[in-house]
């Protein structure tokens, strides 16, 4: 069942911590800088709030969401099977079977040791939600990681205000102590998570999986060795990446559950058919 894979101490824990960050967020520093029942305060931790929810959506969305595998019997195309060495290298698609499955996967499918499966599109295996990040939940792990740096950076600067606000008035050195502390922690969080967005939507913007990244790396320079270019087959241009992963309806983008556009994860556009 996929709720067992909520009884996973990372999952546990992310879930702990959200909680965590919420409470002493709204219920301690919101309510020390400005008060929850001010208009102020009622907005901040409205709008804190939002994005909290938005963040645990997602999660839930990915930890319950099936990356996608192989179909049972799926076999390559003919045409592709039987492409001359020199269209497959321009394809960048060569047909390829599992050493574990004992079976064809499509391009881009990878074996997940922890899952014992082929996940189609496969970005990496995940322990904090348990699951593996793959064609058919890449668009919520992507925003949830947008999520969780948005309420992290949001909790700091709310933090932070509030130490800003209240460092003449707190004679106690364990309170202020204690307050930049946990205004250091969120803060390192939201860099932490900053970088892993960053990092993310570089990978979007090029439709590109991190196996694919580091299997490029070793790719291009081989290329360079034989006095040639490297260019990653899947990567058709900013905008249609970027439809690929998140959609071609702009306003269903930051939304985890819309994903009726991606596709069945067996074939993929090319520079070539894009050309």
């Amino acid at each position: 069942m996929k709720l067992k894979r909520f009884v996973s101490i990372p999952v546990l824990s992310v879930i702990t911590l959200v909680g965590f960050v919420y409470y002493i967020t709204v219920f301690v520093f919101i309510e020390d800088w400005i008060g929850l029942q001010s208009s102020a305060g009622f907005l901040n931790s409205l709008i804190f709030t939002g994005l909290a929810s938005l963040c645990v959506f997602s999660f839930l969305v990915c930890v319950l969401a099936d990356p996608g595998g192989v179909p049972s019997g799926f076999l390559p195309d003919v045409e592709e099977s039987y492409a001359s060495d020199q269209e497959i290298k321009r394809n960048g698609v060569v047909p390829r079977k599992c050493d574990k499955c004992s079976s064809y996967k499509p391009p881009r499918a990878h074996h997940c040791r922890v899952c014992r499966r082929c996940v189609l599109r496969m970005d990496h295996h995940c322990s904090w939600i348990n699951n593996c990040v793959g064609q058919r939940n890449y668009k919520p792990f992507l925003l949830l990681v947008f999520y969780a740096t948005a309420a992290t950076t949001y909790s700091a600067a709310i933090i932070i205000s509030c130490i800003i606000k209240n460092w003449d008035t707190d004679v106690s050195s364990t309170s202020k102590t204690f307050r930049i502390g946990i205004g250091s922690w969120i803060t390192a969080l939201s860099l932490t998570l900053g970088s892993l967005l960053i990092w993310n939507i570089y990978l979007a913007s090029h439709n590109m999986t991190t196996i694919e990244y580091h299997k490029g790396k070793r790719a291009a320079w081989l290329a360079r060795k034989s006095g040639l270019s490297y260019h990653h087959p899947y990567d058709v241009g900013f905008y249609k990446n970027a439809t690929l992963v998140l959609g071609s309806d702009m306003l269903k983008w930051l939304w985890p559950t819309a994903t009726s556009h991606i596709k069945d994860g067996l074939s993929f556009p090319t520079i070539r058919e894009s050309s």
